[in-house]
């Protein structure tokens, strides 16, 4: 049975929890990623998107350098062991309405599966299956 653990994105970015929404946006941009691990003394706290920018900063008539993260990121952080079985991962992603699930072995970030990296798998196991029919 496969695990989040074959398919996770190990390459997480973080940004520290102190940082304002204008660092968390840069970040973004820079990495052309659409999401940044929140963490404090290195644990995920949280997690920030860019529909959280646009949502909660972009919205409002305010400046981004002067909003902390923790006012805008979800919390607490939704996360799975890397031996979660994908279905089980599915299903919570899909109770949780979130897109991106952090994966932490032994409260260590260790990688991260979007909705994207869902639909690649479940493309990828279509196309393998009828290959093999």
């Amino acid at each position: 049975m496969d695990t989040v653990r074959d398919i996770m994105n190990k390459k997480v970015i973080t940004v520290d929890r102190d940082k304002t929404a204008l660092d968390a946006a840069k970040i973004m941009t820079q990495y052309e990623i659409g999401s940044l691990v929140v963490v404090s003394n290195g644990k995920p706290v949280g997690i920030v998107t860019e529909r959280d920018l646009v949502r909660k900063v972009c919205t409002i008539d305010t400046i981004s350098n002067k909003i902390p993260l923790a006012e805008i990121m979800s919390s607490p952080v939704i996360s799975a062991d890397p031996d979660l079985p994908i279905e089980t991962a599915v299903q919570r992603m899909f109770n949780n309405k979130i897109r991106r699930l952090v994966i932490l072995d032994n409260d260590k970030l260790v990688g991260i599966v979007t909705a994207s990296d869902l639909a690649k798998y479940v493309r990828t196991r279509s196309l393998l299956d009828k290959m093999f029919r």
